[in-house]
């Protein structure tokens, strides 16, 4: 798809985009573009998410708008429910994996594929059925949500997603079927949203954690191994609690010498339209290593990574 427009965002500044209301972010790095793509956030008193939409920079200061790109009724399987997804690249082929609600034959949040040549598509089903459906052996019927995928240096993708429970898979070199049965994995206090990236010799997992009674809404906290199969040291909290929002979703990629680390929050106001934690606004913070290449606490900004004066 095209690019459609500059989006209307003030140069580098948070919320970055200001003509809709966008969630779950997730960035990619393509040649000298960078690439984010969110749901579009439209609920009121719960969660509406009826299409995902991309957005793309070369400086993290002006970004184009590519505009509603994938819905999840393009999933002749699935019922609705653009939740969180993420894409990734192998081999000059553009993979977005997804959360969507199934249709009647299998109730419940289910991990679809979709296949393209662009990093802003066409984008088609890849297998025609659900990559993962609903565990059963829980009590959710969300159990399986919000997949990260990484490719790791032997050329080996892997795929962690779920809700409270995580869960860890090999995927097959087609990128589109399970390589062998998923295993759990045990990390401190980890409800959702997990995202995985490599930086030297540590693979990194960030995820939204919550600890009860005492939190009431979720923070990211993060993990590091030598290997995505782990073992996994837990290394604490990265953020607190995003502004009017229960959900705090990470995306962290390195773009020209760079890191940043996205997220979202429900501050923002659009069109009338007070923001929510079903209403909410992607940010972005620069994230920074320590010299034994833990990552630095991230302050929410409204400045966000941008240098010029926000306006």
């Amino acid at each position: 798809m095209a690019a459609t427009a500059q989006a209307e965002a003030a140069t580098g500044c948070n919320p970055l985009f200001r003509n809709r209301f966008t969630a779950d972010p997730a960035p990619l790095a393509v040649g000298d573009r960078l690439y984010l793509y969110a749901g579009h956030d439209e609920g009121d008193e719960g969660f509406r998410i009826d299409e995902w939409v991309a957005y793309s920079t070369t400086d993290m200061k002006e970004w184009t708008d590519h505009g509603a790109f994938m819905k999840p009724t393009e999933f002749a399987w699935a019922g609705g429910e653009a939740w969180a997804a993420e894409m990734v690249e192998k081999d000059g082929k553009f993979y977005f994996y997804v959360t969507v609600e199934h249709d009647d034959t299998h109730p419940g949040k289910a991990i679809g594929v979709a296949v393209g040549d662009s990093p802003t598509g066409p984008f088609t089903d890849a297998r025609g059925s659900a990559l993962v459906l609903d565990n059963k052996d829980t009590w959710r019927a969300w159990s399986d949500i919000d997949p990260t995928v990484i490719v790791d240096d032997e050329g080996t993708a892997w795929m962690m997603w779920g809700n409270s429970n995580l869960y860890l898979a090999r995927l097959k070199p087609n990128m589109i079927e399970l390589d062998g049965e998923p295993r759990e994995l045990q990390l401190t206090n980890y409800l959702e949203g997990p995202w995985l990236h490599k930086r030297g010799d540590l693979y990194y997992l960030t995820y939204a954690s919550i600890k009860e009674p005492e939190q009431t809404a979720e923070r990211i906290s993060y993990a590091t191994a030598p290997s995505v199969e782990g073992p996994w040291t837990y290394r604490g909290e990265l953020t607190g609690s995003a502004e009017n929002s229960f959900t705090i979703h990470a995306g962290i990629e390195e773009f020209k010498g760079n890191w940043y680390f996205f997220y979202h929050n429900g501050v923002q106001a659009i069109g009338g339209r007070e923001g929510s934690e079903y209403r909410r606004s992607v940010a972005v913070e620069p994230l920074h290593y320590d010299a034994a290449g833990l990552i630095k606490p991230i302050v929410q900004t409204r400045q966000g990574a941008g240098s010029a004066p926000c306006r």
